[in-house]
């Protein structure tokens, strides 16, 4: 039997596309825009910058705000344009880009958490703007009444967070977890 010598697969390595180079202060977080030129960048100066990649090549501001506490954290939803903003203060800050991504409008503000907010995610199929902060509380609100679903209480503050669907709906309508509180448990259905 003949042995078969198969290539060796090619590594891929990163390679930059483009820069951004007009920041003064320190980037905190930044999200490319699917199927845009464009990239939405925090930075601990406490603006929020929507940049759209311009005919001469260069990257320019087509949104400049600046808030009144530095964001912690960032979550953006390219399906809504909805703009979530994790603040230091505990706060979280909403707003909806419009389809030219040109204009930036407050929609919602929800008071959290005790302290920075350290995750923020937006899940479009519930409705649900999920955070966690360092004040070791994971909570749940409706993005469309604005009202607090839920909360848990974690053992130490958390540092990231990601939603499968599927699995954490199973985890939690099958096997609730120790502690868990639930404002409204006919939300979950």
């Amino acid at each position: 039997m003949a042995a078969e010598i198969l290539p060796q697969p090619q590594a891929r390595k990163p390679c930059l596309l483009s820069k951004i180079e007009a920041f003064q202060d320190v980037v905190s977080t930044a999200v490319i825009i699917p199927k845009e030129d464009g990239v939405i960048s925090v930075s601990e100066d406490r603006t929020i910058r929507v940049w759209l990649k311009r005919d001469s090549g260069q990257y320019w501001p087509s949104v400049y705000h600046t808030m009144t506490t530095s964001c912690s954290c960032m979550s953006f939803n390219p399906e809504t344009r909805r703009l979530s903003l994790g603040t230091d203060t505990g706060s979280i800050q909403e707003f909806i880009l419009s389809e030219d991504y040109n204009k930036m409008t407050p929609a919602s503000t929800y008071q959290a958490h005790q302290g920075r907010v350290s995750v923020v995610l937006f899940v479009l199929e519930m409705e649900w703007l999920l955070s966690t902060g360092q004040d070791k509380n994971f909570n749940w609100h409706c993005s469309e009444s604005g009202q607090q679903l839920g909360t848990y209480r974690t053992a130490a503050w958390v540092s990231g967070l990601q939603y499968p669907l599927i699995t954490l709906l199973f985890v939690v309508l099958i096997c609730p977890l120790p502690g868990l509180t639930l404002n409204n448990p006919d939300s979950l259905s």
